[in-house]
């Protein structure tokens, strides 16, 4: 069977199946929400999401940090809030020191984020997500849903990878 071209411009030639898979890529690449889909930066109003992940956990709780939260805006914002299939719930919370090298994490209504600030959600330190009554564990490699309800950019759709603290 001939080999199948197509010609974009003079002295470029594609396979055909290359032209199949660039009109199934294409529109994939210049899709909004793909940001959200590869688990990395998400933008929604003036909020800047920088790879939100989970560690892995097998029993009734997990954590989900988000390794920078930033205010680009000039007016503070709060994420008052989240939700994911994979928990009964999620709780917001700040920790504080504990005492020599224990770390306390409180429940708290709401994360402030003050503007230009960079928060860092990193294990072990600062605020995190808790998911409470875990619905199946999670393993290194695994992703799932997460929404992030913030007072002024709205509801914030990520994807959460599961992996080992680095």
């Amino acid at each position: 069977m001939p080999d199948q071209h197509f010609s974009a411009s003079a002295g470029t030639r594609y396979r055909s199946g290359d032209v199949r898979a660039l009109r199934i890529l294409l529109p994939l690449c210049l899709t909004p929400t793909q940001p959200a889909l590869l688990g990395r930066g998400i933008s929604a109003g003036d909020i800047r999401i920088e790879h939100p992940y989970a560690t892995p956990a097998s029993g009734g709780a997990g954590s989900v940090y988000l390794a920078q939260l930033r205010n680009l805006g000039g007016r503070p914002e709060r994420l008052l809030g989240a939700s994911t299939p994979v928990a009964e719930r999620v709780e917001l919370q700040s920790g504080r020191d504990g005492g020599g090298t224990l770390r306390r994490f409180d429940a708290v209504a709401a994360i402030d984020v003050e503007p230009g600030a960079d928060l860092r959600m990193l294990p072990g330190k600062g605020a995190r997500l808790l998911l409470v009554g875990l619905k199946r564990a999670l393993r290194d490699g695994d992703s799932f849903a997460l929404a992030l309800q913030f007072e002024r950019a709205g509801r914030v759709e990520a994807l959460v990878h599961v992996q080992q603290p680095r």
